[in-house]
Protein backbone atom coordinates (compact mmCIF):
# COMPACT_ATOMS: atom_id res chain seq x y z
CA UNK A 1 0.00 0.00 0.00
CA UNK A 2 2.68 2.02 0.89
CA UNK A 3 4.49 1.54 -1.93
CA UNK A 4 1.15 2.73 -4.20
CA UNK A 5 1.09 6.34 -2.78
CA UNK A 6 2.31 8.75 -5.54
CA UNK A 7 3.93 11.90 -3.75
CA UNK A 8 3.84 15.39 -5.66
CA UNK A 9 6.48 16.32 -8.26
CA UNK A 10 9.60 17.86 -6.54
CA UNK A 11 11.45 20.94 -7.57
CA UNK A 12 15.30 20.96 -8.65
CA UNK A 13 16.00 21.98 -5.53
CA UNK A 14 14.10 19.80 -3.22
CA UNK A 15 15.65 17.30 -5.42
CA UNK A 16 19.46 17.95 -4.48
CA UNK A 17 18.30 18.04 -1.22
CA UNK A 18 16.65 14.06 -1.29
CA UNK A 19 20.14 13.26 -2.98
CA UNK A 20 22.19 14.42 -0.93
CA UNK A 21 20.38 13.26 2.70
CA UNK A 22 19.87 9.53 0.72
CA UNK A 23 23.79 9.61 0.26
CA UNK A 24 24.69 10.25 3.53
CA UNK A 25 26.69 13.71 2.69
CA UNK A 26 24.40 16.96 4.08
CA UNK A 27 23.66 18.84 1.05
CA UNK A 28 25.66 22.16 0.15
CA UNK A 29 22.46 24.23 1.68
CA UNK A 30 23.01 22.05 4.73
CA UNK A 31 26.83 23.17 5.16
CA UNK A 32 26.62 26.88 4.13
CA UNK A 33 23.72 27.53 6.93
CA UNK A 34 25.48 25.44 9.54
CA UNK A 35 28.85 27.41 8.74
CA UNK A 36 26.04 30.94 9.02
CA UNK A 37 24.72 29.72 11.97
CA UNK A 38 27.79 28.86 13.82
CA UNK A 39 29.64 31.79 12.71
CA UNK A 40 27.03 34.25 13.40
CA UNK A 41 26.81 32.71 17.11
CA UNK A 42 30.53 32.98 18.06
CA UNK A 43 30.82 36.81 16.40
CA UNK A 44 27.42 37.78 18.27
CA UNK A 45 29.04 36.34 21.68
CA UNK A 46 32.34 38.21 20.90
CA UNK A 47 30.61 41.74 20.75
CA UNK A 48 27.88 41.18 23.35
CA UNK A 49 30.47 40.15 26.08
CA UNK A 50 32.71 43.26 24.87
CA UNK A 51 30.19 45.65 25.03
CA UNK A 52 28.73 44.39 28.83
CA UNK A 53 32.34 44.59 29.62
CA UNK A 54 32.38 41.19 30.87
CA UNK A 55 36.57 41.62 31.36
CA UNK A 56 37.26 38.07 33.47
CA UNK A 57 34.74 35.97 31.71
CA UNK A 58 34.62 37.09 28.18
CA UNK A 59 37.00 34.63 26.90
CA UNK A 60 35.37 31.78 28.24
CA UNK A 61 31.94 32.33 27.20
CA UNK A 62 33.62 33.05 23.93
CA UNK A 63 35.02 30.05 23.86
CA UNK A 64 32.39 27.69 25.21
CA UNK A 65 30.23 29.06 22.28
CA UNK A 66 32.81 28.12 19.60
CA UNK A 67 33.22 24.69 21.58
CA UNK A 68 29.29 24.01 21.60
CA UNK A 69 28.85 24.88 18.01
CA UNK A 70 31.68 23.00 16.77
CA UNK A 71 30.11 19.48 18.16
CA UNK A 72 27.12 20.77 17.29
CA UNK A 73 27.64 21.31 13.37
CA UNK A 74 30.82 19.30 12.88
CA UNK A 75 29.61 16.92 11.29
CA UNK A 76 27.43 18.95 8.80
CA UNK A 77 29.80 21.51 7.36
CA UNK A 78 33.36 20.96 8.93
CA UNK A 79 32.73 23.73 11.57
CA UNK A 80 35.04 26.10 9.92
CA UNK A 81 33.47 29.62 11.58
CA UNK A 82 36.56 31.25 10.28
CA UNK A 83 37.94 31.79 7.07
CA UNK A 84 41.65 31.62 8.35
CA UNK A 85 40.71 27.87 9.27
CA UNK A 86 39.28 27.24 5.67
CA UNK A 87 41.78 29.02 4.04
CA UNK A 88 44.21 26.56 5.75
CA UNK A 89 42.54 23.59 4.67
CA UNK A 90 42.46 24.73 1.29
CA UNK A 91 46.39 25.09 1.29
CA UNK A 92 46.75 21.72 2.77
CA UNK A 93 44.44 19.86 -0.23
CA UNK A 94 46.40 21.84 -2.51
CA UNK A 95 49.98 20.57 -0.51
CA UNK A 96 48.15 16.86 -0.89
CA UNK A 97 47.25 16.61 2.66
CA UNK A 98 43.57 16.47 3.62
CA UNK A 99 41.47 19.91 3.61
CA UNK A 100 39.01 21.81 1.58
CA UNK A 101 39.31 22.67 -2.36
CA UNK A 102 39.43 26.27 -3.38
CA UNK A 103 36.16 26.42 -4.74
CA UNK A 104 34.51 25.17 -0.96
CA UNK A 105 36.82 27.65 0.89
CA UNK A 106 36.02 30.65 -1.03
CA UNK A 107 32.09 29.91 -0.54
CA UNK A 108 32.71 29.30 2.84
CA UNK A 109 34.74 32.32 3.57
CA UNK A 110 32.06 34.33 2.08
CA UNK A 111 29.30 32.55 3.75
CA UNK A 112 31.55 33.62 7.13
CA UNK A 113 32.12 36.94 6.75
CA UNK A 114 28.62 37.44 5.96
CA UNK A 115 27.24 36.15 9.23
CA UNK A 116 30.08 38.25 10.77
CA UNK A 117 28.59 41.18 9.41
CA UNK A 118 25.15 40.47 10.54
CA UNK A 119 25.89 39.29 13.80
CA UNK A 120 27.95 42.50 14.51
CA UNK A 121 25.35 44.35 13.10
CA UNK A 122 22.47 42.56 15.26
CA UNK A 123 25.18 43.18 18.72
CA UNK A 124 25.06 46.79 18.31
CA UNK A 125 21.34 46.97 17.67
CA UNK A 126 20.69 45.03 20.58
CA UNK A 127 23.25 47.69 22.83
CA UNK A 128 22.34 50.65 20.81
CA UNK A 129 26.29 50.73 20.68
CA UNK A 130 28.85 49.41 19.36
CA UNK A 131 33.14 49.41 19.58
CA UNK A 132 36.25 49.96 17.21
CA UNK A 133 38.47 47.67 15.74
CA UNK A 134 41.66 48.57 16.79
CA UNK A 135 45.16 47.69 18.49
CA UNK A 136 44.69 48.27 22.45
CA UNK A 137 46.36 52.00 23.57
CA UNK A 138 49.44 51.90 23.58
CA UNK A 139 50.57 48.82 20.80
CA UNK A 140 51.09 49.55 16.93
CA UNK A 141 49.95 47.62 14.09
CA UNK A 142 52.94 45.27 14.27
CA UNK A 143 52.45 44.46 18.14
CA UNK A 144 48.92 43.35 17.93
CA UNK A 145 49.52 41.97 13.64
CA UNK A 146 52.24 39.33 15.43
CA UNK A 147 49.45 38.44 18.44
CA UNK A 148 46.77 37.79 15.74
CA UNK A 149 49.49 35.96 13.71
CA UNK A 150 50.76 33.76 16.25
CA UNK A 151 47.27 33.03 17.79
CA UNK A 152 45.24 32.35 14.72
CA UNK A 153 48.38 30.05 13.26
CA UNK A 154 47.58 27.96 17.24
CA UNK A 155 44.20 28.06 16.21
CA UNK A 156 44.16 27.04 12.92
CA UNK A 157 47.08 24.18 13.73
CA UNK A 158 45.11 22.76 16.77
CA UNK A 159 41.77 22.04 13.83
CA UNK A 160 44.38 20.85 11.58
CA UNK A 161 45.44 18.12 14.27
CA UNK A 162 42.85 17.63 16.27
CA UNK A 163 39.83 17.36 13.59
CA UNK A 164 41.53 17.38 9.66
CA UNK A 165 44.51 14.91 10.43
CA UNK A 166 44.36 11.38 9.15
CA UNK A 167 44.81 9.51 12.20
CA UNK A 168 41.53 10.88 13.33
CA UNK A 169 39.36 8.90 10.83
CA UNK A 170 40.35 6.05 13.03
CA UNK A 171 40.58 7.80 17.14
CA UNK A 172 37.31 9.27 16.43
CA UNK A 173 38.62 11.63 19.32
CA UNK A 174 35.87 13.37 21.15
CA UNK A 175 37.77 16.11 22.27
CA UNK A 176 38.56 17.82 19.24
CA UNK A 177 35.90 20.73 20.35
CA UNK A 178 37.70 21.58 23.86
CA UNK A 179 41.08 21.61 22.28
CA UNK A 180 39.60 24.15 19.47
CA UNK A 181 37.60 26.00 22.02
CA UNK A 182 40.47 26.10 24.14
CA UNK A 183 42.74 28.27 22.05
CA UNK A 184 40.34 31.01 22.50
CA UNK A 185 40.81 31.17 26.04
CA UNK A 186 44.75 30.56 25.49
CA UNK A 187 44.66 33.69 23.17
CA UNK A 188 41.97 36.27 24.69
CA UNK A 189 43.48 36.82 28.26
CA UNK A 190 47.10 36.96 26.53
CA UNK A 191 46.93 38.83 23.13
CA UNK A 192 44.10 39.94 23.45
CA UNK A 193 45.41 42.53 26.02
CA UNK A 194 47.68 43.64 22.48
CA UNK A 195 45.10 43.13 19.91
CA UNK A 196 41.97 42.68 21.05
CA UNK A 197 42.12 38.75 20.44
CA UNK A 198 40.20 37.96 16.96
CA UNK A 199 41.76 35.54 15.32
CA UNK A 200 39.11 35.14 12.67
CA UNK A 201 38.90 37.53 9.89
CA UNK A 202 35.10 37.27 10.13
CA UNK A 203 35.31 38.70 13.29
CA UNK A 204 37.85 41.82 12.42
CA UNK A 205 35.11 42.33 9.45
CA UNK A 206 32.34 42.08 11.23
CA UNK A 207 33.16 44.53 13.95
CA UNK A 208 35.28 46.79 11.51
CA UNK A 209 31.90 47.23 8.96
CA UNK A 210 29.48 47.57 12.20
CA UNK A 211 31.90 50.58 13.96
CA UNK A 212 32.22 52.64 10.64
CA UNK A 213 31.35 55.36 11.88
CA UNK A 214 33.78 55.62 14.24
CA UNK A 215 36.62 54.53 11.95
CA UNK A 216 36.90 51.79 9.77
CA UNK A 217 40.08 49.81 8.10
CA UNK A 218 41.80 47.85 10.79
CA UNK A 219 39.85 44.79 9.41
CA UNK A 220 42.48 45.18 6.74
CA UNK A 221 45.91 44.19 7.86
CA UNK A 222 44.32 42.44 11.00
CA UNK A 223 43.10 39.65 8.38
CA UNK A 224 46.16 39.57 6.12
CA UNK A 225 48.24 38.80 9.50
CA UNK A 226 45.51 35.81 10.60
CA UNK A 227 45.40 34.98 6.93
CA UNK A 228 49.45 34.46 7.43
CA UNK A 229 48.83 32.24 10.61
CA UNK A 230 46.99 30.31 8.32
CA UNK A 231 49.56 29.83 5.76
CA UNK A 232 52.19 29.01 8.79
CA UNK A 233 49.59 26.42 10.09
CA UNK A 234 49.47 24.49 6.96
CA UNK A 235 53.05 24.57 6.85
CA UNK A 236 53.62 23.59 9.80
CA UNK A 237 51.23 20.92 10.18
CA UNK A 238 53.12 19.23 7.20
CA UNK A 239 55.88 19.34 9.40
CA UNK A 240 54.63 17.39 12.22
CA UNK A 241 52.44 15.06 9.92
CA UNK A 242 54.59 14.32 7.47
CA UNK A 243 52.26 10.97 6.62
CA UNK A 244 49.36 12.90 5.88
CA UNK A 245 51.03 14.22 2.92
CA UNK A 246 52.89 11.10 1.53
CA UNK A 247 55.66 11.53 3.73
CA UNK A 248 57.63 9.48 6.54
CA UNK A 249 57.69 10.24 10.15
CA UNK A 250 61.80 11.29 11.51
CA UNK A 251 63.23 11.85 14.67
CA UNK A 252 63.32 15.56 13.58
CA UNK A 253 59.19 15.95 13.63
CA UNK A 254 59.28 15.40 17.19
CA UNK A 255 61.72 17.67 18.14
CA UNK A 256 59.27 20.35 16.05
CA UNK A 257 56.71 19.10 17.93
CA UNK A 258 58.22 19.86 21.32
CA UNK A 259 59.40 23.05 20.64
CA UNK A 260 56.18 24.08 18.78
CA UNK A 261 54.31 23.04 22.15
CA UNK A 262 56.70 24.32 24.32
CA UNK A 263 56.56 27.91 22.60
CA UNK A 264 52.65 28.07 22.67
CA UNK A 265 52.59 27.40 26.35
CA UNK A 266 55.32 30.07 27.45
CA UNK A 267 54.26 32.62 24.72
CA UNK A 268 50.83 32.43 26.68
CA UNK A 269 52.66 32.49 29.86
CA UNK A 270 54.58 35.73 29.10
CA UNK A 271 51.08 37.50 27.67
CA UNK A 272 49.40 36.92 31.00
CA UNK A 273 51.79 38.30 32.83
CA UNK A 274 52.85 41.27 31.10
CA UNK A 275 48.89 41.53 30.28
CA UNK A 276 48.04 41.17 34.01
CA UNK A 277 45.41 39.06 32.67
CA UNK A 278 43.13 37.94 35.52
CA UNK A 279 42.33 34.53 34.77
CA UNK A 280 46.28 34.27 33.73
CA UNK A 281 46.35 30.24 34.97
CA UNK A 282 43.37 29.61 32.82
CA UNK A 283 44.23 30.67 29.73
CA UNK A 284 47.96 28.86 30.44
CA UNK A 285 46.83 25.61 31.01
CA UNK A 286 43.98 26.21 28.36
CA UNK A 287 47.19 26.46 26.14
CA UNK A 288 48.73 23.36 27.22
CA UNK A 289 45.69 21.35 26.70
CA UNK A 290 45.15 22.31 23.49
CA UNK A 291 48.50 21.66 21.91
CA UNK A 292 48.72 18.12 24.32
CA UNK A 293 46.00 17.58 22.22
CA UNK A 294 47.41 18.20 18.65
CA UNK A 295 50.66 16.90 19.29
CA UNK A 296 50.11 14.02 22.14
CA UNK A 297 50.35 11.47 18.82
CA UNK A 298 52.97 12.98 17.20
CA UNK A 299 56.15 13.52 20.05
CA UNK A 300 54.02 12.73 23.24
CA UNK A 301 53.80 16.33 23.92
CA UNK A 302 55.71 16.48 27.03
CA UNK A 303 57.14 20.03 26.80
CA UNK A 304 58.49 20.10 30.11
CA UNK A 305 61.96 18.58 30.98
CA UNK A 306 60.32 17.48 34.48
CA UNK A 307 57.87 15.70 32.58
CA UNK A 308 60.72 14.10 29.94
CA UNK A 309 62.65 13.41 33.35
CA UNK A 310 59.30 11.96 34.89
CA UNK A 311 58.50 9.71 31.94
CA UNK A 312 62.13 8.53 31.70
CA UNK A 313 62.51 8.08 34.97
CA UNK A 314 59.35 5.50 35.63
CA UNK A 315 61.31 3.26 32.67
CA UNK A 316 57.67 3.17 30.90
CA UNK A 317 58.44 4.01 27.37
CA UNK A 318 61.71 2.54 26.06
CA UNK A 319 61.64 4.76 22.93
CA UNK A 320 62.70 7.20 25.28
CA UNK A 321 66.05 6.81 25.37
CA UNK A 322 68.72 8.82 27.46
CA UNK A 323 70.01 10.78 24.87
CA UNK A 324 66.55 11.26 23.21
CA UNK A 325 65.37 12.48 26.67
CA UNK A 326 68.12 14.89 26.75
CA UNK A 327 67.25 16.22 23.18
CA UNK A 328 63.88 16.88 24.26
CA UNK A 329 65.15 18.72 26.89
CA UNK A 330 67.11 20.65 24.99
CA UNK A 331 64.35 21.49 22.42
CA UNK A 332 62.06 22.66 25.29
CA UNK A 333 64.26 24.90 26.46
CA UNK A 334 65.06 26.19 22.92
CA UNK A 335 61.43 26.67 22.62
CA UNK A 336 61.02 28.89 25.78
CA UNK A 337 63.68 31.24 25.62
CA UNK A 338 62.32 31.83 21.15
CA UNK A 339 58.54 32.47 23.25
CA UNK A 340 60.16 34.67 25.83
CA UNK A 341 61.95 36.91 23.11
CA UNK A 342 59.02 37.07 21.13
CA UNK A 343 56.55 38.77 24.20
CA UNK A 344 59.54 40.19 25.05
CA UNK A 345 59.27 41.94 21.62
CA UNK A 346 55.20 42.42 21.19
CA UNK A 347 55.87 44.31 24.77
CA UNK A 348 58.33 46.49 23.09
CA UNK A 349 61.38 45.12 25.32
CA UNK A 350 59.54 44.70 28.28
CA UNK A 351 60.02 41.42 30.34
CA UNK A 352 59.62 40.04 33.55
CA UNK A 353 61.68 38.87 36.45
CA UNK A 354 61.38 35.01 37.71
CA UNK A 355 61.93 34.92 41.55
CA UNK A 356 60.01 34.79 44.72
CA UNK A 357 56.69 36.60 44.74
CA UNK A 358 56.58 39.55 47.15
CA UNK A 359 57.85 38.95 50.49
CA UNK A 360 57.85 34.78 49.64
CA UNK A 361 60.98 32.97 51.17
CA UNK A 362 62.75 30.57 49.00
CA UNK A 363 61.85 27.50 51.33
CA UNK A 364 58.26 28.63 50.39
CA UNK A 365 59.25 28.41 46.67
CA UNK A 366 60.54 25.14 46.71
CA UNK A 367 58.03 23.49 48.67
CA UNK A 368 55.39 25.19 46.71
CA UNK A 369 57.48 24.42 42.83
CA UNK A 370 58.18 20.78 44.02
CA UNK A 371 54.54 20.11 45.16
CA UNK A 372 52.89 21.68 42.03
CA UNK A 373 55.20 20.11 39.44
CA UNK A 374 55.01 16.86 41.43
CA UNK A 375 51.55 16.73 40.75
CA UNK A 376 51.52 18.00 36.91
CA UNK A 377 54.57 15.17 36.32
CA UNK A 378 52.61 12.61 38.65
CA UNK A 379 49.14 13.36 36.13
CA UNK A 380 50.97 12.98 33.24
CA UNK A 381 52.45 9.63 34.12
CA UNK A 382 48.97 8.28 35.31
CA UNK A 383 46.76 9.63 32.31
CA UNK A 384 48.98 9.36 29.60
CA UNK A 385 51.42 6.82 30.36
CA UNK A 386 50.24 3.88 32.31
CA UNK A 387 47.97 1.17 30.65
CA UNK A 388 45.88 0.76 33.42
CA UNK A 389 44.68 4.67 34.35
CA UNK A 390 45.44 6.20 30.59
CA UNK A 391 42.48 8.51 29.66
CA UNK A 392 42.61 8.56 25.65
CA UNK A 393 40.16 10.90 25.53
CA UNK A 394 40.54 13.29 28.66
CA UNK A 395 44.18 13.21 29.06
CA UNK A 396 45.15 16.71 27.52
CA UNK A 397 42.53 18.53 29.71
CA UNK A 398 43.29 16.58 33.30
CA UNK A 399 46.90 17.34 32.62
CA UNK A 400 46.23 20.96 31.74
CA UNK A 401 43.93 21.22 34.79
CA UNK A 402 47.35 20.78 36.80
CA UNK A 403 48.27 24.24 35.53
CA UNK A 404 44.98 25.84 36.69
CA UNK A 405 45.34 24.00 40.05
CA UNK A 406 49.10 24.93 41.00
CA UNK A 407 48.88 28.82 39.26
CA UNK A 408 46.32 29.55 41.18
CA UNK A 409 47.82 28.10 44.74
CA UNK A 410 50.79 29.19 44.11
CA UNK A 411 51.24 32.23 41.51
CA UNK A 412 51.42 34.63 44.95
CA UNK A 413 54.46 32.58 46.15
CA UNK A 414 56.93 31.43 43.32
CA UNK A 415 54.40 32.45 39.78
CA UNK A 416 53.63 28.99 39.04
CA UNK A 417 56.49 28.01 37.17
CA UNK A 418 56.38 23.95 37.16
CA UNK A 419 58.26 24.06 34.38
CA UNK A 420 62.31 24.45 33.48
CA UNK A 421 61.63 25.49 30.23
CA UNK A 422 59.07 28.13 31.34
CA UNK A 423 61.52 29.49 34.00
CA UNK A 424 64.81 29.54 31.70
CA UNK A 425 62.72 31.05 29.16
CA UNK A 426 61.26 33.77 31.58
CA UNK A 427 65.33 34.17 32.63
CA UNK A 428 66.08 34.45 29.15
CA UNK A 429 63.41 37.47 28.50
CA UNK A 430 64.17 39.58 31.41
CA UNK A 431 67.96 38.91 30.75
CA UNK A 432 69.66 39.68 34.18
CA UNK A 433 72.38 37.17 36.08
CA UNK A 434 70.05 37.06 38.81
CA UNK A 435 67.23 35.56 36.77
CA UNK A 436 69.45 33.27 35.10
CA UNK A 437 71.04 31.95 38.51
CA UNK A 438 66.82 31.81 40.36
CA UNK A 439 66.22 29.53 36.82
CA UNK A 440 68.84 27.51 38.21
CA UNK A 441 67.08 26.71 41.70
CA UNK A 442 63.65 26.74 39.74
CA UNK A 443 64.70 24.15 37.06
CA UNK A 444 66.59 21.87 40.01
CA UNK A 445 63.71 21.81 42.47
CA UNK A 446 60.85 20.63 39.38
CA UNK A 447 63.49 18.36 37.88
CA UNK A 448 63.66 16.74 41.06
CA UNK A 449 59.96 16.74 41.82
CA UNK A 450 59.67 14.79 38.30
CA UNK A 451 61.90 12.11 39.47
CA UNK A 452 60.04 11.70 42.81
CA UNK A 453 56.61 11.83 40.86
CA UNK A 454 58.24 8.68 39.13
CA UNK A 455 59.14 7.10 42.05
CA UNK A 456 55.70 7.09 43.38
CA UNK A 457 54.21 6.44 40.30
CA UNK A 458 56.15 3.29 39.99
CA UNK A 459 55.14 2.08 43.65
CA UNK A 460 51.00 2.99 42.90
CA UNK A 461 51.28 1.83 39.88
CA UNK A 462 53.12 -1.39 40.62
CA UNK A 463 50.22 -3.43 39.06
CA UNK A 464 50.76 -2.05 35.34
CA UNK A 465 53.66 -4.69 35.05
CA UNK A 466 51.69 -7.51 36.51
CA UNK A 467 49.16 -6.67 34.32
CA UNK A 468 52.13 -7.34 31.84
CA UNK A 469 52.77 -10.51 33.30
CA UNK A 470 56.11 -9.01 34.68
CA UNK A 471 55.08 -9.71 38.02
CA UNK A 472 54.46 -13.52 39.55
Amino acid sequence: LASSIQSPPASSEEEVLIVAAMSGEPSQASKLAAEFAGTFLLIFTVGCNVLAGNAVWAGVSIACVLMVAIYSLGAISGANFNPAVSVTLGISKAMGGPGLDWKTVGTYCSVQCLAGVIAAMTYSLLYGETFNLAPVEGFGWLNAGLSELLYTFVLCFVVMNVAAARKNMAEKNQYYGIAIGFVIIAGAYGAGAVSGGCFNPAVALGIDISSAGIGFGWCIPYALFELAGAAMAASLFKAVRPEDFGGNKTPATELISELLGTYVLVLTVGLNVMGQSAAGALSIAASLTSMIYALGDVSGAHFNPAVTAAIFASGRCPELTPAKAVTYMGTQIVGGILAAFTYAFIYAGQAFPLGPVGQSTWIQVGIAEFIFTFVLSLVVLCVAVSPRTKSPHMFGLLIGSCVTVGGFAIGGISGGSLNPAVSIGIAAGHGTSTDFSNALMYSGIEIIAGVAAAGVFKVTHEVDNADKGLIA
